[in-house]
């Protein structure tokens, strides 16, 4: 073969996500979309806020040609780096700089840099906890380290502490958390994240290393009934942060978000330069320069979160009612639901046959659970209902 094995499995076959979303658009044009239920992507439909396309044409009408679209400093816009840093230093109470900032192309490439950027050889271990998004596994071992799962807690979608305990070791480069979690939807208590902290601070004790966390943040506002989402620096030193735009603007198709270097990390100018080379070696420079320049007007800005509490509330509410095992889901915009049998690939196949496009929790390593993406129409979840109902009485 004159290609790459490994990039042509990648390239030949698509995710399992993606793969449904791909059957839900054939099985549309032959049956109509509107007798499709497609939960499979997290795709909002929710609107992007006012903000975002006032600033648009507001920009595109006020700003020139090369500034509005042309290259940024490699790292990024100062303004827009700025400008993010004060976001965050009134919302938390730190003391960040543009200098703690390096923009991505949304949270893939940002963790895909912060992995090249903390790999040194072959030996190195990036440890991540159950259920997550499967991605991982592939910018992982994209930048030469091995992927580690610690087994999910089906019971709260914590941390197991103790099997996390076991798994870290003298090649552990750093632990991956996505919190509020895809797929569950769980939120990391403030109790997890101090645990997790005071964890690690004795590993890098006992191996004289440093363990980084791995923080992917792109669901953080969006929270349901008060959650509180724990910003993990201030429990832990050695933090990098993640951070997309796609979800909380409702923009994932413009591929905008940034890697937070604290400078409480270890070495942080080291590794903000090796942000910064991983980001050039991965082609990453210069993220979009429009949405850059939009960005400082958007501060603090979601999508009507009140719409996706109303799908988590509707679809719980009719799933349980029929019989269904739900997580109830703190944050994101997904529903972890106990497969109906043991096999969950067998589950979601079963649920073709009424046109219910689900996920199965195998890929994000909890075998046994499925992800129905509820960032849809509501009167799609409405119309479900009844083909949910067909499935659960196909099983009784």
């Amino acid at each position: 073969m004159i290609v790459s094995e490994k990039m042509y499995g990648l390239g030949s076959q698509r995710s399992a996500i993606r793969e449904l979303f791909e059957y839900g658009k054939m099985r549309a044009a032959k049956v109509g979309a509107e007798n499709v239920y497609d939960f499979s992507l997290g795709n909002p439909t929710v609107p992007a806020p006012p903000v975002v396309n006032e600033t648009i044409r507001r920009l595109t009408e006020e700003l020139d040609s090369v500034t509005l679209h042309g290259y940024t400093s490699a790292q990024g816009d100062d303004g827009t780096r700025q400008a993010i840093a004060d976001y965050l230093n009134r919302t938390h109470g730190t003391n960040y700089a543009k200098e703690n900032f390096y923009m991505t192309m949304g949270a893939a490439a940002s963790l895909s840099i912060c992995f090249k950027a903390l790999t040194t050889s072959p030996e190195d271990e990036f440890v991540t906890i159950a259920p997550y998004f499967p991605e991982y596994q592939v910018f992982v071992e994209a930048a030469g380290a091995k992927f580690v799962v610690v087994p999910p807690d089906t019971e709260n979608f914590q941390i197991d502490m103790e099997a996390l305990a076991g798994l870290v070791n003298a090649h552990t480069k750093g632990v991956i958390i996505n919190s509020p979690n895809n797929p569950s939807g769980a939120v990391y208590s403030r109790e997890t994240i101090q645990s997790l902290a005071d964890l690690l601070r004795k590993k890098e004790q006992e191996f004289g290393t440093k363990i980084f966390i791995i923080a992917d943040e792109p669901y953080r506002e969006i929270v349901y009934d008060g959650a509180e989402v724990p910003f993990v620096p201030k429990f832990y030193d050695d933090t990098l942060v993640c951070y997309s735009y796609s979800k909380s603007l409702s923009l994932p198709g413009e591929r905008i978000g940034y890697v937070l270097v604290p400078d409480e990390a270890a070495e942080h100018e080291a590794v903000f330069a090796a942000v910064a080379g991983a980001g050039r070696a991965l082609g990453y420079v210069c993220a979009p320069s429009m949405f850059q320049k939009i960005l400082p007007y958007c501060m603090g800005q979601t999508g009507d979160v009140a719409e996706y509490k109303k799908n988590r509330d509707l679809l719980y509410g009719g799933l349980t009612d029929i019989g269904y095992h739900c997580f109830l889901p703190q944050g994101a915009f997904y529903l972890f639901v106990q497969s109906l049998e043991p096999d969950a690939d067998a589950f979601c196949e079963r649920a073709k046959g009424e046109d219910l496009l689900i996920v199965s929790g195998t890929g994000f390593g909890c075998p046994g659970y499925v992800r129905i993406s509820y960032c849809v129409d509501t009167d799609m979840i409405s119309r479900s209902l009844p083909a949910f109902h067909r499935l659960w009485s196909s099983y009784q």
